[in-house]
């Protein structure tokens, strides 16, 4: 894991230092470990290192031939490439130097033969048109973002690189905006900020004189047959499948040369990584639980238990109202391309806490969306007059009055491709939700603090087992992910894999409700909230938080907080009411 940042320039112009040099530091946090660069007529590219492969010869950017590259990642399939080559002398044990060999054979499909999650810039020092390759893996889990002058185009891992290079502007889009406060993020590719966009998911571009003039999408899911003899209808092969390709997934995340750890939810996702770790070996791995000082929903206990039983060292970590109200600027300071979702909180508590003991996190993003695990999942397979709906049709501020556009309604339509409506509904949710929401809050919750997450569910074996099942191998008996609940149960039946699970819930509206009458005058002052809601609107929602009305409140502060901080340019030193106050 770590920080990259480039320029590519048109003719007539040539990499200006002082933006590189900004850009470059503005990545600090994300590599703590060196820095390095490469300078070319037309093309520079700058490098942030947190070392977890080959800490010692691993330094960046990296080069074979004329070839040089910088990366954000993990290669699992590194081993298997170089196998690929053996006329070629790779200088490194660095994971990332393959793509450096694939580049001159394949083209712009080259990182279909990756597997792992990625950033990267490839350029070749003896091109005079100044080519430059950006690709991003199919899921994105790792975050690349894009802006155009006139002077060309430049690239880096976080927004705020690219502003503090001077490039895009420090405003907001209102679309963007009314897609956060209702959604609580931002779909599509262009970001809130004017003129910085999101490189899509899989998506690689090809560069030249500063121009984008070619592009390729790796997708991240096998492409539907519109049939079902594509699927895998027996469960015991299904299993079989499932158990083969999620323990290999498991055994290359776990390749590192530093110490990694789990984030254990008690939930299924978290429990099934915890059960292949123990099914292959892993000696008394650390495990890390969130639990709260208010609400109902509280899994520490089983995560405990679970945790014994693999034979994990297990820390719990109780997140307090005070703690959250002191650290919330920290956390929302994070969080550049914006989140509103409230599970930045414990991730980020937990990041914090894990700091110091390990550099990697395994974590337990996609299972959800791969296997069938939330509730707008089975609502969809319904018929109207059963309750059946489409997901995302509504937003957290409707009813509440304000002027909240809905052009957000278009992105998150269900797309016409796939065999069945549940088929249609994950496919939404892996090129919106998981790369723009969950996938950006676990980088840059677990960046911050110099720690890799990654997430062995999104791997490619994975995911072709889980689009090869018919849906009733996802949902069954009013629950989801029955795949992955009867190998759970055959591998750990300690973990009792079909028995309720209470769900990871943050308890915001407990806390803004008790706060309600500090925060709500605050939040209705906000230069940001104003041009969405009166005060008197803003007091009718905060004083509904502890009653069902949390998450409109906690929309409402994330980007009043949000929008003082990174358009504002306030301090995120304070605690939440003095950064409010500001």
């Amino acid at each position: 894991m770590c920080g990259i940042a480039g320029i590519a320039c048109r003719p007539g112009h040539r990499p200006d230092p002082e933006r590189l040099r900004l850009m470059s530091l503005a990545l600090r946090h994300r590599g703590p470990d060196g820095a390095g660069e490469f300078d070319g007529d037309h093309v520079a590219l700058r490098h942030r290192r947190l070392s977890i492969i080959d800490i010692a010869g691993g330094a960046q950017p990296l080069a074979l031939g004329p070839v040089v590259l910088v990366a954000n990642g993990e290669i699992y399939n590194d081993p298997a490439l170089r196998a690929r080559f053996p006329e070629l002398v790779f200088r490194t044990g660095s994971d990332c130097e393959t793509p450096l060999a694939l580049w001159p054979r394949e083209g712009l499909q080259y990182a279909d033969s990756l597997r792992g999650m990625y950033a990267i810039a490839l350029t070749d020092r003896n091109d005079e048109a100044g080519t430059v390759l950006l690709s991003r893996d199919p899921f994105g889990i790792k975050p690349l973002y894009i802006a155009e002058d006139d002077t060309g185009l430049a690239f880096a891992s976080e927004p705020r690189a690219l502003l503090a290079g001077g490039y895009g502007t420090r405003a907001v889009r209102p679309a963007a905006r009314d897609a956060l406060l209702a959604l609580q993020f931002t779909p599509g590719n262009d970001t809130i900020y004017p003129g910085i966009r999101r490189l899509a998911p899989g998506g690689t571009l090809r560069i030249e004189r500063g121009e984008i003039v070619a592009s390729y999408r790796r997708d991240a899911l096998p492409a539907p047959s519109g049939t079902v003899h594509d699927e895998v209808h027996d469960e015991t092969e299904a299993l079989a499948l499932l158990d083969r390709a999620l323990l290999d997934s498991v055994a290359a995340h776990e390749r590192a040369d530093v110490p990694f750890g789990l984030f254990l939810s008690g939930g299924i996702d978290s429990s099934v990584i915890l059960a292949a770790m123990r099914k292959l070996g892993a000696q008394n791995p650390l495990a890390w639980t969130a639990r709260f000082d208010a609400g109902e929903a509280d899994e520490s206990a089983e995560a405990a238990r679970l945790a014994r039983l693999a034979g994990a060292e297990h820390r719990v970590l109780t997140v307090r109202r005070e703690e959250v109200f002191r650290h919330l600027p920290e956390i929302v300071a994070a969080l550049d391309d914006p989140v509103a979702d409230y599970a930045v909180i414990p991730t980020w508590f937990l990041a914090r806490a894990a700091r110091g003991s390990v550099k990697v996190i395994l974590s337990g993003e996609g299972g959800d969306e791969l296997f069938g695990g939330y509730g707008r999942y089975r609502r969809v397979t319904k018929p109207w007059w059963r309750g059946g709906r489409a997901p995302w049709r509504s937003g957290a501020l409707d009813g509440c009055g304000m002027a909240i556009g809905g052009e957000w309604r278009a992105a998150m339509r269900l797309p016409h491709s796939g065999v069945t409506a549940l088929s249609r509904a994950q496919a939404l949710d892996v090129a919106e939700w998981l790369p723009n929401d969950l996938l950006l809050k676990l980088d840059r919750c677990l960046m911050v603090h110099a720690i890799e997450g990654r997430t062995p569910f999104l791997d490619p074996a994975v995911a072709a087992v889980a689009a090869a099942l018919p849906d009733a191998l996802k949902l069954r008996n009013g629950q989801g992910k029955y795949l992955l609940r009867r190998w759970l149960d055959t591998e750990m039946p300690e973990a009792r894999a079909f028995a309720p699970k209470q769900g990871f819930t943050v308890p915001v509206g407990t806390w803004l409700g008790e706060e309600a009458a500090r925060l709500a005058p605050l939040v209705a002052a906000s230069a940001g909230i104003a041009p969405v809601a009166g005060r008197r609107q803003v007091e009718r929602v905060f004083a509904r938080a502890g009653h069902r009305g949390g998450r409109a409140a906690w929309h409402l502060l994330f980007y009043a907080l949000w929008h003082k901080i990174h358009i504002e340019g306030v301090a995120s030193h304070g605690d939440l009411f003095d950064t409010l106050a500001a």
